[in-house]
């Protein structure tokens, strides 16, 4: 049976699949994991990558790039998103990577990351006919996919993500209740696009943050996907969260089972992000979907 590999190269994160194409069609995972390299890091401030974001995130894809091969992939697809939309030097990033590795990034745009992220909900989610809307919040932006039933009606991607406004405000250590107030105010602000919609049927949340606040939620020591996909979270239990976060310090963080401890100093941010999106959509609660980016780009370059 053919195997392929994706990279999904985000402002905060490298995420990476390796799966074999069944004769039914459906697919079956051997490799999905995500490895922590910041690319955005210092993006706010200086509009470029960082030398040191540049070279961890290109020997990062090496080493996938050479277990895809290892394993005997038919191709490996590639892709860039806010970070790499954003740095006026994505493209010596992109050379970098070619010549290190021989595969070529394509940096896509907000609405295909969308359609992409709803075509990997629908797949792995299977959920009824009805008003949907899908969130990815990364490091340096948040998708936002609305339809119904299998019908894709709008997308578009917002610079709002974890990576900056953890840098922008401060969010990396414990912080007063009038700080994080100034820091979720600057969120609401940015998300004023959504303002006055109808509350959909089903609000679907992916990326870094949802999935950590799911595993924190379930307490799972070590990640499990399957626990994970399809998780229900409750308005209260972000907001739980959003406490703790705010009055631990960055070590203290680190010792939360379930959170990631290289996400430990962006997770307060991202929880933020959530409230912000559940609050302004009308939603008490909504569904965690594991499956991402690649997962879509995976079905949509290698299905046919």
């Amino acid at each position: 049976m053919p195997r392929y590999a994706v990279i999904d190269v985000g402002t905060n994160s490298v995420k990476f699949n390796i799966s074999e194409r069944r004769p039914d069609g459906s697919w079956q995972t051997l490799v999905d994991r995500a490895e922590i390299t910041r690319l955005g890091e210092g993006l706010e401030k200086t509009g470029e990558i960082s030398p040191d974001a540049m070279t961890r995130t290109v020997a990062a894809i090496a080493a996938m790039v050479s277990q895809a091969r290892d394993a005997g992939v038919a191709a490996i697809a590639a892709v860039g998103t806010m970070g790499m939309r954003t740095a006026h030097n994505s493209q010596r990033f992109i050379d970098a990577v070619e010549q290190r590795c021989g595969v070529r990034i394509e940096i896509i745009p907000g609405q295909e990351e969308g359609r992409l992220a709803y075509l990997a909900v629908k797949a792995g989610l299977g959920l009824a006919e009805g008003s949907l809307v899908i969130f990815d919040t990364g490091g340096g932006s948040t998708q936002f996919t609305f339809g119904h039933g299998s019908t894709v009606e709008e997308q578009f991607s917002l610079n709002v993500g974890a990576v900056r406004f953890t840098e922008k405000y401060g969010l990396d250590g414990a912080i007063t209740q009038e700080q994080l107030k100034l820091a979720q105010d600057a969120i609401a602000s940015e998300f004023t696009r959504i303002d006055g919609r109808l509350s959909p049927d089903a609000l679907v949340g992916m990326g870094g943050a949802i999935t950590n606040i799911a595993a924190v939620k379930h307490g799972l020591a070590k990640y499990d996907p399957d626990v994970i996909q399809g998780s229900v979270i409750e308005r209260s239990e972000v907001d739980r969260q959003i406490e703790m976060y705010r009055s631990k310090s960055l070590e203290e963080r680190r010792a939360i089972v379930g959170l990631q401890p290289k996400r430990a100093d962006v997770i307060l941010a991202g929880a933020c992000i959530v409230k912000t999106v559940m609050d302004k959509l009308g939603k008490d609660s909504l569904s965690v979907s594991d499956r991402g980016l690649r997962h879509g780009l995976l079905i949509d370059r290698f299905s046919s």
